[in-house]
């Protein structure tokens, strides 16, 4: 019960990242940007400098890569099924009017689905990575519960912000953020009903979660903010890198 009490306040802290920003309203194209940017600086540090080196650490090379290029054929396959529409000039964001027709909105709203299925994806070997600590002492689980629910804040933003800019209504928005945080407890009971997980087993799913992270990030998050205002971008991303890194 410990376990999952652990891995339920992380996953809440998801929906606490996104009240923060729809308490800020619709974004603006300029804050749209440096946001998006933000988030895929966040994922990018995430899966290289926290699940990267924890599936090395619990697997091997070989299983770590695998995991990783499964991670990024698994999100490839969902890109090639969903509705595929990039904005192809930055003057047309309207985001200013969420409730227009229009294929922004529709890119939005795949991009924050994207988002959705790969922070759901990783919050599940994170579950067993809770309840695995906790196996090995309750000092080491409690560490890495507030790890995770410190990155998971962001990865709430990360989710809201391509929502809102969507039209989407504000309490869906929240329960898909909960939703997503509370695939952390399926992860530990999962791992609570294995009792003895395997090391190996931990290590491949750690960069699984990675690689579907690291694709929606190059293929959806960068090109988007890139393409709303290119310097604001850059910015952003440097600055999740940085927050990423200083957090992990």
């Amino acid at each position: 019960m410990q376990s999952l009490l652990y891995s339920l306040l992380a996953g809440l802290s998801t929906v606490l990242g996104a009240l923060i920003l729809l308490f800020v309203g619709v974004p603006g194209k300029r804050f749209m940007s440096i946001l998006l940017g933000f988030a895929g600086g966040v994922m990018t540090a995430i899966s290289l400098f926290e699940l990267m080196p924890e599936s090395l650490h619990h697997g091997n090379m070989a299983t770590s890569l695998i995991g990783f290029a499964l991670g990024c054929a698994l999100m490839y396959g969902i890109d090639s099924f969903l509705p595929h529409a990039h904005m192809s000039r930055s003057d047309e964001l309207q985001i200013e009017n969420p409730t227009s027709k229009n294929g922004c909105q529709m890119t939005y709203k795949r991009t924050g689905y994207l988002i959705l299925i790969g922070i759901a994806l990783h919050n599940i070997p994170e579950g067993l990575a809770i309840g695995a600590g906790l196996e090995a002492s309750p000092e080491l689980g409690l560490m890495i519960a507030v790890a995770i629910g410190l990155h998971n804040i962001p990865e709430g933003l990360a989710i809201a912000c391509p929502l809102r800019a969507s039209g989407m209504p504000l309490w869906k928005i929240i329960l898909y953020s909960l939703a997503a945080g509370l695939t952390m407890v399926v992860g530990t009971a999962i791992g609570l009903l294995i009792m003895n997980i395997s090391p190996i087993f931990i290590g491949a799913s750690l960069a699984f979660a990675a690689g579907a992270m690291v694709y929606i990030v190059v293929d959806e998050l960068i090109p988007q903010s890139y393409q709303l205002h290119h310097h604001l971008s850059i910015l952003g991303i440097i600055i999740g890198i940085m927050v990423g890194f200083v957090l992990f």
